[in-house]
């Protein structure tokens, strides 16, 4: 398949250099748990010579990097990184840097971090639950944590936009905490992570996409959709795709490789043209702001 004519900003990829940085769960000998499985094949240097040769069919316009874990105790070293990679290689275009929002040095951090120009936006985990079941409001480090509220109502006063990555059965926290600061524009990763493909488990997850997309502040950044043990394969995620689009609708939803990640469960050939596949009856104007557009305007580039 011939690539689109239209160009692409990539909303959501990630560089590092292991041999020059640590990244606890990419650099220490034992791995955590992955969504994935196995991610061994992570563990090497990721850089712009690699993405370009991965990317090397499209028309890649700009790429926004997403904090990759890096060692936490130094939030700000991986954007001082990333600004010199960027000044040498031409990427990233733009940054969601890395701070935690309920540790004592969150607002130097988050100063630190809006003083860089790369910057756009901030990313910290919020505490979720492992299984829908398990779900509650209200757990420490959660959304709904006093103390972490309470570093993400500074957000706001640096002008930086928030990346959420939690699963699709905490968009009932994500809706709240968006309304209550709806001056902070929230950008949910991976949308918001559909891992369970049943019927019952895709209805549940298209009721909480319908329920973050109350709030306009909310945006869905289409991505990681991949399922361990199988390649990207379209007839799994293209129905995926067309129904996030349908509930956000396609002025706020934003295409992202998630690469190097995602090259566990395909190629970016393969994750591109799904996605290509999947809005293909949609107008071109359409097709630009999903590929294009949004992640210009969300991300200020």
């Amino acid at each position: 398949m011939q690539t689109t004519p239209l160009p692409i900003v990539d909303a959501h990829q990630h560089f590092w250099n292991l041999d020059r940085n640590r990244h606890p769960w990419l650099s220490d000998p034992e791995p955590i748990p992955f969504r994935y499985g196995s991610y061994a094949a992570l563990r090497r240097n990721y850089l712009p010579a690699d993405y370009r040769r991965d990317t090397a069919r499209h028309r890649i316009a700009a790429t926004v990097h997403v904090e990759a874990e890096f060692e936490p105790a130094r939030p700000v070293a991986e954007t001082d990184w990333l600004t010199a990679l960027a000044a040498a290689e031409g990427l990233p275009s733009a940054c969601v840097a890395q701070a935690w929002l309920d540790r004592d040095d969150v607002a130097d951090v988050l100063a630190a971090q809006a003083a860089r120009p790369l910057v756009r936006g901030i990313r910290h985990k919020p505490r979720s639950a492992a299984t829908p079941d398990a779900a509650r409001r209200g757990a420490p480090g959660s959304m709904d944590c006093p103390v972490w509220r309470g570093g993400y109502a500074l957000l706001a006063r640096h002008g930086l936009s928030f990346d959420l990555q939690t699963p699709w059965w905490h968009m009932d926290a994500a809706a709240a905490l968006a309304i209550d600061f709806p001056d902070t524009p929230i950008i949910i990763n991976h949308a918001a992570l559909p891992s369970d493909r049943s019927a019952e488990g895709l209805a549940a997850w298209r009721a909480g996409l319908a329920t973050a997309a109350r709030a306009p502040n909310v945006a869905l950044k289409i991505s990681g959709l991949g399922l361990p043990g199988q390649d990207w394969r379209y007839d799994a995620n293209g129905p995926v795709i067309r129904d996030a689009i349908a509930i956000f609708g396609p002025e706020r939803c934003l295409f992202a490789s998630n690469f190097p990640v995602d090259s566990l469960i395909g190629s970016y050939d393969a994750i591109v043209d799904g996605f290509l596949r999947a809005i293909a009856d949609r107008p071109e104007a359409e097709q630009r702001l999903l590929l294009h557009d949004n992640a210009v305007r969300v991300y200020r580039l």
